[in-house]
């Protein structure tokens, strides 16, 4: 059962994150482990007061925005919580996105002051001339003309700070999402919204506590790494390891060894990653101190989950969460784990699968998953209509498509506007994929609907190559042969491309519409 929390309707999600620690004893334990750095609740407390007094000099006000594009490093929870505590709202966003993206990010949210990591500034600038909204660019590391010093405004900033009487209702915070198609949207999430959608992760999967270390590889201004680098440690006392840069396979096992992390969250493109690092090398890598690994963002094909526990004897546990439910809400448990399953629904979610037409489904049949939970976000930033599609009464329109199986496990089908009508019947580009990573020739692949001669919708495949395989019709043919023998003739390849690399968001998922943009 999920745990019952009444939240007062005064209530600020910084204060309850950290101060809390302060009044129950944790003020020396290790908060975060960033470089040789070992910063205690009470040193990320007194960072995170004079962050929100320097903003609160610089003019920032309840419901302002103060956008992040921050590395993960201690700057970022300062920042983050220190904003938050004085009502304004950090809008976190990607540090490897363009001129234009930042653009729109600070036209749209109309946020008052920018707080970046030096090597971001010079995209800043190139379209500072079209920003309405900007008055202050506080810069993490050497400020410049034009520029604040984040280390100048803080340094005599008191290290007391009440928090703001927010109402549990109040704005807490914003993500813009990193769909693969469009515009990223705002979504907007409530101070109340944590309770409700960490929780039940938490408790029910990790079962964490103060003792534990977290370490993620996504960053911190993705929802899964803000998840794991900050709120789940920070609901339980526990510690966070922050790096800077982007990780690679190496880095990661040597970070893994050097701080002695209990959790690990990775997507399966990097546990792919991981595993080839693994493979073509005599070192063994010490991975004893972890006790649960955890994937997200896409879907886990069960041969990695399968290569992963034969080489490490870890489990990945599977879930699924979104920017817009703000956490996660579906998983797999220790020792329940059900390869090629995204879980079951959690604690205080509930859930129901609809078709095209709106109509609930039974077991085996696949739908869009409706989810209700107090937690997701209450609306798109400026975009009423999308609202309105999506945030229906009490009920979220996922736009993914599972179905599910009598002991209630939920199997990802892909994205509603993926899914490929073949032969008069609807296929899961997931499918075709997930067969196609059986083979060894295959290092991943990804599957989309492109017209044959006559019209036709067919599946067309692109596929990398593992080491030790050529491009040839002859593997082509033997690939759309593997998957006809394993499942329905109509769902087999009629191309099959092979390709030096997918195309993928920089968290990891694949972009199939830019697949169908470069089909033959």
């Amino acid at each position: 059962m999920a745990r019952v929390i009444n939240v007062p309707d005064t209530f600020n999600q910084a204060e309850f994150l950290l101060d809390r620690h302060l009044k129950e004893g944790r003020a020396k334990n290790i908060a975060a482990y960033y470089e040789d750095q070992k910063i205690t609740y009470a040193e990320l407390a007194a960072m995170v007061n004079r962050t929100g007094n320097a903003l609160r000099d610089l003019g920032v006000e309840i419901e302002n925005r103060v956008m992040l594009i921050l590395s993960d490093c201690p700057e970022f929870l300062y920042s983050y919580l220190g904003a938050m505590k004085i009502g304004a709202v950090p809008v976190p966003v990607n540090t490897l996105a363009s001129p234009q993206d930042y653009r729109h990010f600070l036209n749209d949210s109309r946020a008052k002051v920018l707080v970046l990591s030096q090597d971001v500034l010079p995209k800043v600038r190139s379209v500072k001339g079209e920003l309405r909204h900007l008055r202050w660019i506080v810069v993490v590391g050497q400020a410049s003309d034009g520029t604040l010093s984040y280390d100048e405004l803080t340094v005599g900033a008191s290290e007391r700070l009440e928090a703001a009487q927010t109402s549990k209702d109040d704005m807490a915070f914003w993500m813009y999402t990193s769909g693969t198609t469009g515009l990223p949207k705002g979504a907007v999430h409530l101070h109340h919204d944590l309770i409700h959608y960490m929780y039940p992760f938490c408790e029910e999967v990790l079962e964490i506590t103060e003792r534990d270390i977290a370490f993620s590889t996504s960053k911190m201004f993705f929802s899964y790494g803000r998840n794991s680098s900050v709120e789940m440690p920070l609901l339980y006392g526990a510690a966070t390891v922050l790096y800077p840069q982007w990780p690679d396979p190496q880095k990661v096992y040597e970070i893994i060894e050097r701080y002695r992390p209990s959790l690990f969250f990775s997507v399966p493109t990097f546990y792919a990653a991981l595993l080839r690092e693994a493979e073509k090398t005599e070192l063994v890598y010490d991975l004893s101190s972890i006790r649960l690994c955890l994937s997200s963002g896409e879907a886990l094909p069960t041969s990695i989950y399968e290569r992963w526990r034969a080489k490490f004897g870890l489990q990945i546990l599977d879930v699924i969460g979104s920017t817009d439910v703000g956490g996660q809400y579906l998983s797999n448990r220790l020792n329940q784990v059900k390869p090629g399953s995204s879980g079951k629904l959690l604690p205080g979610f509930e859930g129901k699968l609809r078709d095209m037409e709106g109509m609930q489904l039974t077991p085996g049949q696949v739908g869009t998953l409706w989810l209700k939970n107090d937690g997701i976000a209450s609306f798109y930033w400026n975009k009423h209509q999308r609202s309105k599609e999506v945030f229906v009464g009490q009920w979220f329109n996922t736009g993914d498509l599972f179905y599910q199986d009598a002991e209630g496990y939920l199997y990802y089908q892909g994205r509603e506007d993926d899914m490929l009508k073949v032969s008069g019947q609807w296929v899961s580009p997931l499918e075709i994929e997930e067969i196609l990573q059986e083979h060894p020739a295959v290092r991943e692949s990804g599957a989309v609907g492109t017209p044959d001669e006559s019209g036709l919708t067919r599946v067309n495949a692109f596929v990398t190559l593992n080491k030790g395989y050529q491009a040839s019709p002859e593997l082509e043919k033997k690939l759309a042969d593997f998957v006809r023998d394993r499942t329905a003739h109509f769902k087999a390849p009629r191309w099959v491309h092979f390709v030096q690399e997918l195309p993928r968001t920089t968290t990891g998922k694949l972009q199939r519409h830019k697949l169908r943009q470069n089909s033959p």
